[in-house]
């Protein structure tokens, strides 16, 4: 039987792209391409070897409260408490976090145009 095998990328309505990539670009360091986008390359991912970079795909309960809108993007993110500071240094506060999860640590924010995004540091699950 033919099946998924991952997820090949995410996209984004934004009302001002060019705006909104530079946000991410500058605050959570993610290197745009020439044609606009960004691509995680999982080899270079050295946070937890033990999950091979592996990409969760979950399905949250509609009247929970972990997230507002129907979807929430997850960043793995080499160092959390750098990456907070350096969000703090920018003017930008975390909704909630960061948290000491069995899997890792875990921050909430949103960017310019309202959209909350998880932040997450692998580690070993214990």
């Amino acid at each position: 039987m033919a099946r998924v095998t991952g997820i090949g990328g995410v996209f984004i309505k934004a009302k001002d792209p060019a705006a909104l990539k530079q946000w991410y670009a500058e605050n959570l360091g993610m290197k745009l391409e020439d044609w606009g986008g960004v691509v995680f390359h999982w080899a270079d991912d050295q946070a937890v070897q033990s999950d091979s970079a592996a990409t969760v795909w979950h399905l949250a309960d509609a009247n929970g409260d972990w997230f507002e809108g129907p979807v929430m993007i997850n960043y793995r993110v080499d160092d959390l408490t750098a990456l907070l500071a350096q969000l703090a240094d920018a003017g930008i506060a975390p909704l909630k976090g960061p948290e000491s999860h069995f899997n890792g640590l875990f921050a909430w924010v949103k960017d310019p145009e309202g959209n909350k995004f998880e932040l997450w540091e692998p580690r070993e699950p214990s």
